[in-house]
């Protein structure tokens, strides 16, 4: 009986230790372990960027699509051009922004700490084309919604005189 006892033990310490203590790992296997931890760290970084709203998100280097190249934008205020803007938005754009909120589309309050100018402009006066083809636009219609901006038919000089507004804000 002893001995079937001893025997028992030996068989069941034998199918443990192969159960659990496996092979060793080659130095390579490690390496391999390692790299996918830290390439799965990096991907969580980028999916974090990508959490941001898109109406946050500060992207100051992108000039959007349209006809507006570049804004020369003066130190001050032009006061009688931002009266002219304000004038504008308050006929054109309140029905889907408010100032200080989220509405049908963004607060425009700060736009130009998180935007070019020359993408307010072209997004104002460009609205179709931009949602096509720029990747913050169609980020920004799918944050509100699908809701797309309407195309005001603005001229540049009026979409010139709102942003001059919205440096006011």
């Amino acid at each position: 009986m002893k001995n079937y006892l001893n025997l028992a033990f030996v068989l069941m310490l034998s199918i443990f230790l192969v159960n659990c203590g496996g092979e060793p790992q080659k130095e390579s296997e490690k390496d391999n372990k390692v790299s996918l931890k830290k390439t799965t760290k990096k991907e969580s970084k980028k999916s974090d960027t990508k959490k941001v709203k898109a109406s946050e998100r500060v992207v100051l280097d992108n000039k959007g699509v349209g006809p507006i190249k570049n804004v020369d934008l003066a130190d001050d205020v032009n006061q009688e051009m931002a009266d002219n803007g304000k004038a504008v938005y308050d006929k054109m754009c309140t029905a889907c922004h408010k100032i200080d909120k989220r509405f049908i589309g963004p607060a425009p309050t700060g736009i130009l700490d998180r935007r070019a100018p020359e993408w307010v402009m072209n997004m104002i006066l460009n609205p179709e084309e931009m949602v096509r083809k720029d990747p913050l636009a169609k980020d920004l219609l799918m944050e509100f919604n699908g809701s797309p901006m309407a195309n005001q038919g603005l001229t540049e000089e009026e979409a010139r005189s709102v942003l001059e507004y919205f440096r006011t804000l």
